[in-house]
């Protein structure tokens, strides 16, 4: 692969911003790269209104475009979490984006509070597996935010999407990109939307994959939606139903009969586990479970084990158990994130569904203690597009379901394009063949008119996920199951 040298232009662009000192990027070597690529950082004032007040890096990651005959309009990936490092997934969006690696630079930013820039992590919840209920969570936020705060760059109030889209600009400036293209996944679609908000001007064209209004009230009642589809999937489904009669009425016993106390082999360690099994624990891990429509094939079998007192399908399914990896969050960042944004907006009562409850009363307990940074008011609004968007969803989606991207591409104007796959999850980008290429389609389309007219008929092949899976082949490693 060619490096891409740093222009002079770039040089004096630098020079000619303020707290831009520094911005040259030079060759390094990070995880997954058998090559060099470029590093660079970018000084940002910690508090935008104290320019000459405590600073933090901004650390970035450029993988140069392979062809001489360069694009000047790079493609910016923004990572999801909230709370996750662009550049340790940086490896992924080279593979999801080689072909237009060819002749764009892929850039990765860490965003302030994750990575390696003024990262909040919180051991505590991060390296211990999610086995843990609403107030042992609670009780580890409570000790990483003193700890936390204790740092130089500790005010926990700085680190909104609105000022981290400040410094995503401060890195395009430095690296004298005039206009560039925004790839969004999950919660990076709302970093996206609120960078199109803020520097519209500098955007040329834009993917939202999985989408986060600005103005979404968390949590919502999709998850249920997405569990109650399940259950009635299966009871239409002759062999499903024949192996899992009745699940949904399974499912309210199972979380009547809880709390209980169940032991079990630990799915990745092997060694035994004693467990308080509670209701949130076991609606967190159905949670997780609903993100991917294929580990959602074998839950009527994992709750259905679950209701006989054997967790360990259940627990191996969900991840929970599972070692941080590349996309692990850093907690201190996501509460800063959500606390500022969506506290204030979550609704006075839970909805009447199994998930919310769990969700709105852990953030409810954190945030009322966690420091809450300003957030404008037009950072709930959707603005006007005169960039082309590209919108996917997923229609089995417990989070980001196809009725969100609806709502901000309508708002966005008629640049944007919305497409949904009615028996997909989170994340489209990650099925690779047919949307990858759509995203080179998009995105390499050279007029702006042509790239909402790009060929979408592919995605309406994708096939639903595996059918059921009787028993479910990862439970070999977990032992059996666990006694009550």
């Amino acid at each position: 692969m060619l490096l891409r040298i740093f222009t002079r232009t770039a040089f004096c662009l630098a020079a000619a911003i303020p707290g831009l000192a520094g911005a040259a990027t030079q060759a390094c070597r990070i995880p997954d790269f058998p090559q060099e690529v470029q590093c660079g950082k970018v000084q940002r004032p910690l508090d935008p209104a104290l320019p000459g007040g405590q600073k933090i890096d901004i650390n970035y990651v450029v993988v140069p475009s392979q062809d001489r005959n360069k694009l000047p309009d790079a493609i910016f990936l923004l990572a999801g979490g909230p709370g996750q490092s662009a550049i340790s997934v940086a490896g992924w969006g080279q593979f999801a984006f080689s072909r237009l690696n060819r002749r764009r630079d892929l850039v990765f930013v860490d965003q302030r509070g994750t990575g390696r820039s003024a990262p909040l992590h919180c051991p505590g919840l991060e390296n211990n597996g999610e086995l843990f209920d609403t107030e042992q969570a609670y009780n580890s936020a409570l000790k990483c935010m003193d700890r936390l705060q204790a740092l130089p760059y500790g005010d926990l109030k700085q680190f909104t999407t609105t000022i981290a889209m400040q410094d995503l600009d401060a890195v395009r400036q430095a690296q004298g990109y005039a206009k560039i293209n925004l790839v969004g996944v999950s919660y990076g679609t709302r970093a996206g939307l609120e960078y199109l908000r803020q520097f519209p001007q500098s955007v040329r064209r834009v993917i939202l994959d999985g989408v986060v209004p600005p103005d979404m009230r968390l949590p919502s009642s999709d998850a249920q939606v997405v569990l109650n589809a399940v259950f009635a999937d299966c009871a239409h489904d002759a062999r499903c139903n024949a192996a899992y009669p009745q699940l949904a009425e399974r499912w309210g016993k199972l979380l009547a009969g809880l709390p209980r106390q169940v032991t079990l082999s630990h799915p990745r360690l092997g060694s035994e586990m004693q467990i308080q099994m509670t209701r949130d624990l076991v609606i967190g891990m159905v949670h997780k479970t609903l993100y991917a429509p294929m580990n959602v094939s074998g839950l009527p079998y994992a709750l259905t084990q679950a209701e006989q007192g054997k967790y360990a399908p259940l627990v191996a399914l969900s991840g929970v158990t599972d070692l941080p990896g590349q996309a692990g969050i850093a907690y201190g960042m996501h509460f800063s994130v959500w606390c500022a944004e969506e506290y204030a907006r979550l609704p006075a009562t839970s909805a009447a569904d199994d998930f919310s409850g769990v969700m709105d009363g852990m953030y409810k307990k954190i945030c009322e203690k966690w420091p809450r940074g300003s957030v404008p008011a037009a950072f709930y609004t959707i603005p006007r597009s005169s960039a082309p968007v590209l919108l996917l969803s997923g229609g089995i989606d417990p989070v980001t379901p196809t009725r969100h991207a609806a709502h901000v591409a309508a708002a966005l104007g008629p640049q944007a394009l919305s497409l949904s796959i009615s028996n997909a999850g989170h994340g489209l980008m990650s099925q690779g063949g047919c949307l990858r290429e759509l995203a080179y389609r998009y995105l390499n389309a050279k007029d702006d008119r042509d790239a909402n007219k790009v060929d979408t008929s592919c995605v309406h092949q994708i096939p639903r996920p595996l059918a059921w899976q009787m028993p479910l082949p990862r439970t070999n490693a977990a032992g059996n199951g666990g006694k009550p």
